[in-house]
């Protein structure tokens, strides 16, 4: 049965919200196993869900299908419905977060995971002690996580800017350089023929162009997707890699390479969605956090 409008509206409103949500999310993640990742169920859940939400539209919202299952168009716009509870459901969830002024609770960061030996660690510190009924959680990352759908209430970022519709401030800029392990130093004092492995990153999978013309039969002999990995690379001798100061500085074994003079480099922000950006607990991190990194930001340029 299609599903029409006005008698279909109040269907759906009768339907449960978890029941929408499987919708929208079977529709974005394209099967049950998918669908359940998404919403942090099984996927017999979700198909019990969609059985019990088609039952209650008196419609059949996807095609079951081999390879997995397909929305029909009632089903679509099933799921455009939720999409749009859904956004008004997180802009509101945000609106109440930015306005609680309370010191308690859960408070969720983001940062990437070699910042936070070094310089989260102290902020963490501090701020627990400060706030103890704070339940403080980090989620080390370097993917970006969706501050708008509340996957965490403020970044650490490393970026060139904190993104159109979010608030940040920039805590410190950066300078980069190649290091390696000192046999990369004296390949380099061999002169501008010498030739200098490089390990790169994927995004930018060649020689810097300032070394490529200091040292013209500089190559590159790996490329990665990640800069925890390059550190590891760069330790086991398999060439320079350029990284910000503040790494290559802090990372036993390895020393600045002259081949490469120091150059600008993603700056550091801290970052959120600007509705949570006023709560109590976020403008608290904040206050401990801002300070600690203007503090030491010297260390990420000389």
């Amino acid at each position: 049965m299609y599903l029409q409008a006005g008698c279909a509206y109040m269907h759906v409103m009768k339907a449960d919200w978890e029941d929408l949500k499987t919708v929208l999310h079977l529709v974005r993640g394209g099967s049950l196993a998918a669908a359940g990742a998404l919403l942090g169920v099984n996927y017999t859940t979700v198909s019990r869900r969609i059985t019990r939400i088609e039952a209650t539209l008196e419609t059949i919202l996807f095609e079951r299908l081999a390879d997995g299952y397909r929305p029909t168009e009632a089903g679509l716009r099933v799921a455009e419905f939720a999409s749009e509870m859904e956004t008004q459901e997180l802009a509101l969830l945000r609106d109440l977060q930015g306005r609680d002024q309370r010191l308690r609770g859960k408070l969720v960061i983001t940062a990437p995971q070699l910042l936070i030996g070094p310089y989260l660690s102290p902020v963490i510190e501090r701020f627990s002690a400060l706030h103890p009924d704070v339940e403080l959680v980090l989620k080390a990352s370097n993917e970006l996580v969706d501050l708008t759908r509340r996957e965490a209430d403020l970044a650490v970022r490393i970026s060139r800017s904190p993104g159109d519709s979010l608030t940040g401030l920039r805590v410190a800029t950066q300078l980069s350089a190649g290091f390696g392990v000192q046999r990369w130093v004296d390949r380099a004092a061999e002169g501008s023929d010498a030739v200098i492995d490089w390990v790169v990153y994927e995004a930018f999978s060649h020689v810097p162009k300032a070394a490529k013309q200091a040292f013209p039969n500089s190559r590159v002999v790996l490329i990665c997707d990640d800069m925890a990995a390059m550190v590891g690379a760069a330790v086991a001798g398999l060439g320079v890699v350029r990284m910000p100061l503040f790494l290559g500085r802090a990372t036993p074994g390895l020393v600045q390479i002259p081949v490469l003079e120091p150059q600008p480099y993603a700056d550091i922000w801290v970052v959120g969605h600007p509705d949570v950006w006023p709560s109590g607990k976020v403008s608290a991190f904040r206050d401990v956090l801002v300070p600690e990194f203007r503090r030491r930001r010297h260390e990420f340029v000389v």
